[in-house]
């Protein structure tokens, strides 16, 4: 089977009875009759947030107002039908209902949209990460077991041609006890070349996005990190990226943010192979950063979670 990857977001809705809204999954899905949380894919050059509104809409009939960012949920489902191996990274947030009129989805992959009682969840043929998102325990099994050697086996199918990609990363703002910030630089050749970054980039087929993060952290910097929680997701579209693909690249990346700590640092050094995306790697005091060339997305998180 072939590997294939999504990004999806969904709006996690209660009533003031405390009833959750769930839609089921209709015969053109690859889990017919399952439940799940209103959602879908995040199109390419498209928000998360963005997306969740968007799905939520075509799926009840709601206009919602995302109050908050739940978290982030990762999962790798064998489809045999389809002759693929889907990871999907999800991202949740707390949607409140501000307008719309309720109704079913027509010619879609749901059928059916329901506000649901608490009592009926536990019982009810949920979707693995619906149950993880809502806190519940295992219940009836609705999708294909993910077989270990059925994932490792799966074959990566990349187009060498392509001209678009959408990539799901996850990087870290990362503190030491002192204080001291950690950035990378972007090597030549590479979009951002010469500007100082957060550690981090492009998750792995299979991984979820905290190990990709630590395992990033570690090839970039040799620093052990331990992550304390998730800070934010955003996106970037460069719809002309230069890079080591030698023509332009139409790049959107999806950027889960986490707040990272090294417990005892010592001094860093770049260990992953020469021509990577990173050559060089520092501890930064705070009064230091007015001095760096930032680029744009690590200076707004360090302004948004740290100043």
């Amino acid at each position: 089977m072939k590997q294939r990857r999504r990004v999806a977001a969904y709006g996690i809705s209660r009533d003031a009875e405390g009833r959750v809204l769930l839609v089921r999954a209709s015969d053109q899905d690859d889990a017919p009759g399952s439940w799940g949380l209103p959602g879908g894919g995040v199109r390419h050059a498209e928000a998360p947030r963005d997306a969740a509104v968007r799905e939520y809409r075509e799926e009840t009939g709601l206009d919602v107002e995302l109050t908050g960012l739940r978290g982030l949920l990762s999962d790798v489902v064998p489809l045999p039908a389809r002759g693929v191996v889907m990871h999907c990274d999800r991202v949740l947030y707390d949607a409140e209902v501000v307008g719309g009129t309720l109704r079913y989805e027509v010619d879609g992959t749901s059928d059916h949209v329901e506000w649901i009682e608490p009592a009926r969840l536990a019982d009810l043929p949920l979707l693995g990460y619906a149950r993880r998102a809502l806190g519940l325990p295992d219940g009836v099994v609705v999708e294909p077991p993910s077989d270990p050697a059925v994932i490792a086996s799966a074959v990566r199918d990349v187009d060498p041609a392509r001209t678009r990609v959408q990539r799901f990363a996850a990087y870290g703002l990362v503190t030491d006890p002192a204080g001291r910030l950690l950035l990378t630089r972007i090597s030549a050749g590479y979009p951002g070349a010469g500007t100082w970054h957060l550690p981090g980039g492009g998750t792995d087929f299979g991984e979820l996005p905290e190990d990709g993060l630590l395992r990033e952290l570690t090839e970039e910097t040799g620093q052990p990190g331990r992550v304390t929680g998730l800070l934010d997701v955003t996106d970037f579209h460069n719809p002309s990226a230069m890079g080591p693909e030698g023509r332009a690249m139409d790049w959107h990346t999806i950027r889960a943010v986490y707040r990272v700590v090294v417990d005892e640092p010592t001094v860093p050094r770049v260990i992953e192979a020469t021509g990577g995306s990173t050559d060089q790697v520092a501890w930064y005091q705070m009064v230091d950063l007015p001095g760096i060339r930032l680029n744009q997305f690590a200076r707004s998180v360090i302004t948004e979670h740290l100043d």
